[in-house]
């Protein structure tokens, strides 16, 4: 599949290392030939991680996706 900008996008895999988890939403903010650069920001609007992944990665939202909401730990920021 090939993603355009500002698509919104479902992660279809773990990233530890970037704090993702499967069926993490974020926004195609890139393109490349078989990748994208997708940015994945918090409730509160700041992002949580600038990832280029590949195409397979990912999914278009859809309807009848439901949207939720996951701890990424206590919620306190210094």
């Amino acid at each position: 599949m090939t993603f355009a900008l500002l698509d919104v996008v479902v992660l279809r895999r773990d990233i530890p290392e970037s704090g993702l988890c499967q069926g993490d939403v974020g926004t195609v903010v890139e393109t490349y030939p078989g990748a994208v650069d997708v940015e994945f920001v918090e409730a509160a609007g700041l992002t949580q991680a600038l990832v280029t992944l590949q195409d397979a990665d990912l999914r278009l939202v859809r309807d009848g996706d439901l949207p939720s909401v996951r701890s990424l730990g206590d919620g306190v920021r210094t």
